[in-house]
């Protein structure tokens, strides 16, 4: 019976050695793709400084990321700052402080919810888009025919992508913060009959270059993380029309978690230096 009983034991099979080994797994794959995502922004770089550089496609991009997504913007921003506004007046009107609505739907919309609004939609449209067109031109071999022909695919397709979204992203949230202001006005002027001048000098009473420059820093930051995501995940896409929907799909989650991250971040750092 004892002899039965310790083959019966040795039996029994040992999870502990799989689940470690799973776990070593997949960690080093978590810092494989974290180098090489580093070795993808370098070459970026490199190839943002070399010649010859693509202008045509440069101007292409900023078009497809910066006009086309007006009217996107221009929606979700009014909407902001009117929803802002209304949901802002009651805990005003509770300590008779409705004329500081000006001041404080600028603080809020300058500092944070135009930056971190138009970042989330530029994740959705643009770096989906990015992710799921270089997939699809990779998983058809389509870049490696570019290659063939002479042409840089990186510089043409990555380079400039990049490059569109970091420029166009802060004008995009210079012109949210715009919209949200004038759904802020026009809801602000039909309760209070508040004049545009009084509106305006309330307003950017309280703003400071340092709050648009923050702003503008973050923009800054957030369409190289939307690009860089976008075009990583897309540019490696494996695995057929699948490995395209994979990469769009993770390209947007990627891009909003790291916008988030960064948010956090840029705040503790300007906080700071108020």
């Amino acid at each position: 019976m004892k002899r039965s009983n310790n083959v019966m034991e040795s039996e029994i099979p040992v999870t502990s050695k799989p689940e470690k080994f799973l776990l070593s797994k997949k960690a080093d794959s978590f810092f494989r793709d974290i180098y090489n995502v580093y070795i993808f922004i370098l070459q970026y770089f490199k190839e943002l400084f070399s010649v010859p550089f693509e202008w045509k496609e440069l101007i292409n991009q900023c078009y497809q990321v910066g006009y086309r997504s007006l009217p996107l913007i221009s929606l979700t921003g009014f909407i902001t700052g009117t929803v802002f506004t209304k949901q802002s007046r009651p805990s005003l009107s509770e300590f008779g402080a409705t004329s500081w609505l000006p001041s404080l739907i600028s603080i809020a919309i300058i500092r944070a919810l135009a930056p971190l609004v138009t970042a989330l939609i530029a994740a959705g449209k643009v770096g989906s888009n990015m992710g799921a067109e270089l997939g699809s031109m990779k998983v058809t071999e389509q870049i490696d025919a570019m290659e063939v022909s002479g042409t840089n695919p990186f510089n043409y397709l990555v380079v400039t992508r990049i490059t569109a979204i970091t420029l166009m992203l802060p004008i995009l949230v210079i012109y949210t913060a715009l919209i949200g202001m004038l759904g802020s006005y026009l809801n602000i002027h039909q309760n209070e009959l508040t004049s545009f001048p009084a509106f305006i000098s309330s307003a950017f009473k309280t703003i400071s270059f340092l709050d648009i420059s923050a702003s503008v820093f973050k923009a800054l930051c957030y369409g190289f993380t939307i690009g860089v995501a976008g075009c990583y995940q897309g540019y490696y896409a494996q695995n057929g029309t699948k490995g395209v929907g994979t990469a769009a799909n993770v390209a947007v989650v990627l891009s909003m978690f790291m916008i988030f991250v960064e948010e956090m971040v840029i705040v503790q750092v300007v906080n700071a230096f108020r």
